[in-house]
């Protein structure tokens, strides 16, 4: 149903850069650069997550309640981008637990103050 999410960056080549190391872990790379931003994913025809310099060129800022969810595959896989993630600058908002039956989930933010999580179900 989700073609792509777009979150906001003031510094494009700093957030490309950690974008690059962190969805290569998942076999993703930048599928689309248009300039202003860049859209990584495994394929296109897939879902996307795009990082852009607001089009209003006014400065980006993180919403208070959103949030990007992206599939771990599995538990040690959301310790292992959790902990790639921090070691690339973001900051921890919960570390990787299991936060109610079968849902396991480490929360972050990005260089710019988005808030990201990876997650595993089962």
């Amino acid at each position: 149903m989700i073609g792509y999410s777009m979150i906001g960056t003031n510094n494009l080549e700093q957030a490309k850069a950690f974008y690059t190391a962190l969805l290569g872990e998942m076999g993703a790379s930048v599928l689309m650069d248009v300039g202003r931003g860049a859209f990584f994913g495994v394929k296109m025809g897939q879902p996307m997550l795009g990082v852009a310099i607001p089009y209003n060129k006014e400065a980006a800022v993180a919403g208070n309640g959103n949030m990007i969810a992206l599939v771990a595959g599995s538990r040690d896989n959301v310790d292992k981008l959790y902990a790639k993630a921090i070691s690339l600058g973001a900051t921890d908002e919960g570390a990787p637990g299991e936060r109610m039956p079968g849902f396991y989930a480490g929360y972050f933010r990005d260089l710019d103050g988005n808030k990201l999580a990876f997650f595993h179900m089962g």
